[in-house]
C-alpha cells in the first residue's frame, strides 16, 4: 500500500471492494484498524482467535446448517448484510448457499456464532464423524486453509499429504484459539 518492505510476518487489510487480501506493512495495518478507516473500503484482519467450549456444536447443529462437507468457514459480509459459507477445496474457495434462518437459529445458543466481526473474522466449523469443532479465525486463516488445499490435493479424496496439511493446519488452531469471554 505504501511500498515499503513488507517483513515475513506482517498482517493482512482486507479489500471490501475486491473481496481480496492485501499484504501489509505494521504501519498501514495499524492505519486500517478503525471500522471507518479507508471510507469502508478496507478493514485491517484482527488476530483473533477463538473457542467457545461451554457451546459445543453438535451433530445436529451442522446438519441444520446444511453443511454437506467436513470443513467449511462463514463470513458475515457488511455489504450484503449477511453470513455465506464457504467449502475450501482444490478448485479454491467454493460460495454456498446457507439457510440463514437456520443459522439464526443456531447462533441462538452459540455465541461464537455472532462474535465474528463483519467482513474480516469467520467461523471455522469442522466435523470428524460425530465431533464437531468450530472456532472464529482471522479471514487470512481461511485463504490459508483454501491455498493448503489447492496446493496438496490429490485425486478425489486429497491424498495424505492434503490430510497431513490440514490436521496442522487444525492443530495450529486449536494451538491459538482462546476461550470465548462469557
Amino acid at each position: 500500500m505504501c511500498a515499503e518492505v513488507i517483513p515475513a510476518e506482517h498482517g493482512h487489510v482486507a479489500d471490501l471492494q475486491d473481496s481480496s487480501l492485501l499484504c501489509t506493512c505494521r504501519a498501514c495495518y495499524l492505519l486500517f484498524t478503525p471500522v471507518e478507516a479507508g471510507r469502508g473500503r478496507y478493514r485491517a484482519v484482527p488476530d483473533r482467535y477463538l473457542a467457545d467450549p461451554e457451546h459445543p456444536l453438535s451433530a445436529g447443529d451442522y446438519e441444520e446448517l446444511e453443511i454437506p462437507v467436513g470443513l467449511a468457514f462463514f463470513l458475515r459480509s457488511s455489504q450484503r448484510g449477511e453470513v455465506a459459507g464457504f467449502y475450501p477445496s482444490p478448485a479454491g474457495a467454493t460460495e454456498c448457499r446457507l439457510d440463514l434462518a437456520a443459522w439464526a437459529r443456531v447462533a441462538t445458543d452459540h455465541p461464537l456464532l455472532s462474535a465474528i466481526d463483519d467482513d474480516v473474522e469467520a467461523l471455522l466449523i469442522t466435523k470428524s464423524g460425530d465431533a464437531v469443532e468450530h472456532f472464529l479465525v482471522p479471514i487470512d486463516a481461511c485463504y490459508e486453509l483454501a491455498g493448503r488445499m489447492r496446493l496438496t490435493w490429490r485425486g478425489f479424496d486429497g491424498g495424505s499429504e492434503a490430510r497431513q496439511s490440514i490436521d496442522e493446519f487444525l492443530a495450529g488452531v486449536r494451538s491459538r484459539a482462546r476461550t470465548l469471554a462469557a
